[in-house]
Parts: C-alpha cells; sequence; structure tokens
C-alpha cells in the first residue's frame, strides 16, 4: 500500500502527526552535529522506532544519520508490500506524548502540595510567635507590677564544666534563665490563687478584717484583682448588723453513737445511751437544718472577754457579733469527750487520733473486731461540714469540748489514778504502762483541737454534781482537774459546763458571797454554763458570763418527735432528724 492510498483511507492520521515533520528536522540536526566530533571521530545516534522489533536494544533498521529521501520521491513512498502493522511506530510516539502530559500534570501536583506545605508551616510559625508574643508581654507585665523579680528572672548559673566552649555555656544558661523566668511567673499566678483563695475563706467565715489584712500586706495589694476583692469585702462588712448576745442559744451533746444495735440495749447501760445520746444520722441532719435556717457558730469568747481596766481591775466586756441581716449566732458544745472504759465495745469511738495527714479523727472498733480511722464523732464531722460550709462557722469557731479526768481523756487512760508511780495509784485500774507517751500524745491532740478552732472546758474531774456537793468537794475535785487535764492543755482553762446541768445558784448573778463562785473564780473560770431547755438563757456579770445548755439527745428528740413538747421547734423539724432506729418509747432515767 502506497503512503498516499494510506493517506486517503485515514483522513486524519496525517493530521495527527506533523510530529513526524518535527522529528526528521531533528535528526537531521543531530546528524550535523554528530559529524563535529573531537579528533574527527564519528559518533553514530540510533533509535528504536519499532518496538515490537526483536533487535538488540540500541540499533534500528536506519540509522538516524542517514539522511531521509524527499517527501516528493518515489523513495518516500512505501513499497505496497509494506502492511499497517510497520508503520505502527507513530502510535508509539502519540503514546509518549500522552505519558510526558501526564508527567507534567504530576509535576504540577508536586508544585502544589509543596505550595500547601509552606502554607502550614507559615501558619505554625505565625501560631508560635503569637505564643512566644504573649509569655513576653504576661513576663513585662509581671515584671512591672513587681510581681517577678527582675534580677532573679535573668539570673543564669554559673559554668560547672570548663571543658565546654564558652558559647555553649552561654547558649545553655540563656535557656535556663528563660526557664526559670517561666516556672517564677507561674508560682506568682498560683501564689495569688491561693492568697485570694485564703482571703475568700476569711470573708465566707464573717472574718472581713482578716481578709483584707490577708491581700493589702501580700506583695499583691496593687494588683487590680486585689484590690477589687478588697472593696469587695468592705462592701459585705458594711451591710452587717450586730447580733443581740442575749439571744445566742446554746445546744450541747454527748459522745455520737455509731452502732445504735450494739448501744441501746433493753438493759440499764443501753436505756442510758438511748436517753442520752444522739446518732451519727441525727447530729448530721441537725447541722444541715440549722445552717439551711440561717445559724452560724460562734464561741463563748465570741461573746464576751475579759478585759484589763485602767484601775487594773478586770471586767467581763461583750463583743460585738457583726453578722449578715437574718443570721442567728448559735454556741454548741459536748461533754465527757473521753471515751470511757464502759463504752468500750458498745458502739462509740474508742478515741481521737491524728491520721496520716495530720487531721483529727476517731478510730473505732466494729462489732466483728475491726479496726478503722474515720468520722465516728462531732470531730471531725463538724469540720466536714464546716468545710464545704465555710459561713456557718463565725471567724472559724467550733465547738466546744468538755472533759472529765478520772477515765483520762480522748481515750487515752492519762489520769494519775492509773500511772503505778504516782501516790494517787489506784489499785482498782489497771496501771497504763504507755502513761507517758499517752500524755504526750493528748498533749499533741489538744493543740490540734485549739488550732482547729474549739475551745476546751473543764466537767469537772469526777462527774460531780455543784449544786449537791460541799466545797470542800468541789475544791479537791477543781484540784484533781488541774492536775491531770488542764496541765495537758496548751493554755488556762476558763470554762466548766457543770455536769448534770447542776449549777452553784439560782438564776440570780453571782456575787462574792458565793463561796463556790470565788472557788471556781480563783481556779481561772470566766465561762459557767448549766443546763436549761428554754431557747436562750444567757446572764452577763462583771466578772463572769452565763448561759443555759440545750440538750439535743434521745429524750428531748423523742418528745418533740412524739407531741409531747414542742422545745426544738425554732431549731430544727424533728420528724425529719428523729433516728427510727432507735427503741421507743424514751423516758428520762
Amino acid at each position: 500500500m502506497s503512503l498516499k492510498n494510506f493517506s486517503k483511507n485515514n483522513p486524519d492520521y496525517l493530521k495527527e502527526n506533523e510530529y513526524l515533520k518535527k522529528y526528521r528536522r531533528s535528526n537531521s540536526d543531530i546528524t550535523s552535529r554528530s559529524s563535529d566530533t573531537k579528533d574527527g571521530e564519528h559518533k553514530s545516534f540510533s533509535v528504536d522506532i519499532t518496538p515490537g522489533d526483536s533487535r538488540k536494544k540500541g540499533t534500528s533498521r536506519r540509522r538516524v544519520q542517514e539522511p531521509l529521501p524527499d517527501e516528493n520521491s518515489e523513495d518516500f513512498y512505501l513499497d505496497d508490500e509494506t502492511s499497517e502493522s510497520d508503520i505502527s511506530f507513530f502510535h508509539d510516539e502519540e503514546k509518549s506524548i500522552e505519558e510526558k502530559l501526564a508527567e507534567g500534570k504530576e509535576a504540577v501536583r508536586n508544585r502544589y502540595r509543596q505550595r500547601a506545605k509552606k502554607r502550614q508551616v507559615y501558619r505554625l510559625s505565625v501560631i508560635l510567635i503569637a505564643i512566644d508574643l504573649l509569655i513576653i508581654i504576661f513576663l513585662a507585665f509581671g515584671i512591672f507590677t513587681g510581681k517577678i523579680n527582675l534580677g532573679g528572672l535573668f539570673k543564669g548559673k554559673s559554668e560547672t564544666n570548663t571543658t565546654v566552649s564558652a558559647e555553649v555555656n552561654e547558649s545553655s544558661e540563656a535557656s535556663e534563665t528563660a526557664g526559670d523566668g517561666t516556672e517564677t511567673a507561674m508560682a506568682a499566678v498560683n501564689d495569688l490563687t491561693t492568697l485570694i483563695a485564703t482571703s475568700d475563706r476569711q470573708a465566707a467565715m464573717y472574718d472581713y478584717d482578716a481578709a483584707i489584712a490577708t491581700l493589702s500586706g501580700s506583695s499583691y495589694a496593687s494588683d487590680a484583682t486585689v484590690q477589687s476583692k478588697i472593696q469587695e469585702y468592705q462592701a459585705s462588712a458594711a451591710a452587717c448588723v450586730p447580733f443581740d448576745n442575749s439571744q445566742i442559744t446554746h445546744i450541747f451533746f454527748h459522745i455520737l453513737c455509731v452502732d445504735t444495735d450494739r448501744a441501746f440495749t433493753n438493759d440499764a447501760a443501753g436505756k442510758d445511751f438511748n436517753q442520752v445520746m444522739t446518732t451519727i444520722p441525727e447530729f448530721e441532719a441537725i447541722l444541715q437544718q440549722m445552717y439551711d435556717r440561717g445559724y452560724v457558730l460562734v464561741g463563748l469568747h465570741d461573746m464576751a472577754e475579759i478585759q484589763t481596766q485602767e484601775d487594773g481591775t478586770e471586767k467581763m466586756v461583750q463583743k460585738k457579733i457583726m453578722l449578715p441581716e437574718g443570721k442567728k449566732a448559735f454556741v454548741m458544745s459536748e461533754d465527757d469527750v473521753c471515751y470511757y472504759e464502759y463504752m468500750e465495745g458498745k458502739g462509740f469511738a474508742d478515741k481521737m487520733v491524728l491520721d496520716e495527714n495530720g487531721k483529727l479523727k476517731l478510730q473505732y472498733t466494729d462489732a466483728q473486731g475491726n479496726v478503722s480511722v474515720g468520722d465516728y464523732d462531732i470531730v471531725p464531722i463538724l469540720d466536714n461540714f464546716i468545710e464545704q460550709h465555710p459561713d456557718f462557722s463565725y471567724r472559724g469557731a467550733k465547738a466546744i469540748m468538755a472533759f472529765t479526768g478520772y477515765n483520762g481523756v480522748l481515750g487515752y487512760r492519762t489520769d494519775e489514778t492509773y500511772d503505778a508511780a504516782s501516790p494517787n495509784y489506784d489499785s482498782k485500774m489497771k496501771a497504763n504502762d504507755n502513761i507517758a507517751a499517752d500524755r504526750e500524745t493528748v498533749r499533741t491532740l489538744f493543740q490540734a483541737l485549739v488550732d482547729d478552732g474549739y475551745e476546751l472546758a473543764s466537767h469537772s474531774w469526777g462527774h460531780v454534781n455543784f449544786t449537791k456537793r460541799e466545797l470542800a468537794d468541789l475544791t479537791r475535785d477543781t484540784d484533781r482537774w488541774e492536775r491531770n487535764v488542764e496541765s495537758l492543755m496548751p493554755g488556762n482553762c476558763d470554762i466548766i459546763l457543770y455536769p448534770f446541768g447542776a449549777d452553784i445558784a439560782d438564776w440570780h448573778p453571782y456575787t462574792t458571797e458565793n463561796e463556790k463562785f470565788n472557788m471556781l473564780e480563783n481556779a481561772g473560770f470566766r465561762y459557767f454554763c448549766n443546763v436549761d431547755s428554754s431557747q436562750v438563757w444567757v446572764q452577763f456579770g462583771s466578772n463572769f458570763v452565763r448561759q443555759g445548755r440545750r440538750n439535743l439527745d434521745g429524750y428531748r428528740l423523742w418528745m418533740d418527735y412524739s407531741g409531747q413538747a414542742t422545745k426544738l421547734s425554732d431549731l430544727l423539724d424533728v420528724s425529719t432528724v428523729f433516728d427510727t432506729r432507735r427503741p421507743t418509747p424514751i423516758t428520762w432515767n
């Protein structure tokens, strides 16, 4: 077939193969260039234009350097015997172009990918620069306000390795200085946060003066946040009003019952426990209801204090208790915080201890003999409640803890009657071989109680009746209490809570004609509390304070619960407080 005939049958083919002409021209150029070689050496270039040919790679039917016939000559036309398959090289050249186009597209994609990566790197760089700027601004602010020590911020570490070059040392020191500066800045923020948390708690307990002093006396006094807090405290303090101290009620408890099955048994001891003890669920409910009704716990020393006058005499002076409008002050106390021997195994705590964190806790032994340390009495249940509700306590006030001495205190047999080396040792008692160590433990616990806001009181040494006993008996009892109990306290004790509520006089104020009062005053007592079921009974003398206490025990709760009395309605809803596990009825023995 001739090329002309082939073109007639394939009119579109030659249009697609202008490449052939360019191919000839380029080969002609190659031929001419190849003849001009070093030393006249002739180099030949060959191209395999027949992919299906069996010749070795690098060979061809026709050398490229051979001149191609003219397009119009007879040699240009193929022999009639040449098949269409013999010109298939045109399709291979066309395929090569498509591959090159694909490669071009892939190159474009690669450029786009590179540009995308550059954009990502740019964005990341901007973010890092912004973070660096924020750190620099923060440090500058700390330095400007004086919260960061500029000298400490740029203090580098001295060289420790003389073999390291000066450049490495300088770089290392700069990095460490920057790290120290960041830590200092963070420490400053943490310190300020802690400082404000402390002052907030003081303010929540109505001690606005202390809260303001905490902030104004710190290095952050000029800080805008601190100044705003101070103004907030000042406004809250200005809104408070003085509470009428003559209207402060006083409630009291005995040791709380943990296990009612072991405590409230059907015998004389169990009936006594049922009558005078309060259960833990009852106590917790009382706290919550009094808090909800706006009661705030205060101490006896918050009501009044002895002040020395210009003439050298002492006088009991009332103090102002400043509370928000609608809040009501009250006092709380707990009697017999000794964990007596006769209570062992009866469902009460064994003794007071300090846990691994130095917190006041109680040791308790259950019915199976398992010993645990936890919240088994007023301490630390009251502590936990105030921790959650600081506004339940006026300036950190807690309850009054009252102690006898004949069985020791706080669950430790520290009395001289347990001391085999004492002339007052009682042979009926089991000698405490560890008495010296136990006394030191009690000293530590007493100090912890005072530090935690509790007040300490006498409940007499032998739990005696001050109304019925003669002066001589009361004097001996007071001496033994001072010797065995007060001597373990961090300071002099000036509160006495009369056992059985038995006062040394009637409702008339104490006078110097009352010898029992004179004896107790000489012993250092200034606050005297009896038992009175009235809502409030307070008496202020020139050198004393007297107050009636209300028993919130099994008997009093039962009387209101059963509808036989209404003594507690100002404090709580007894129908939701009374522990129905108690055997009833409860009678007073």
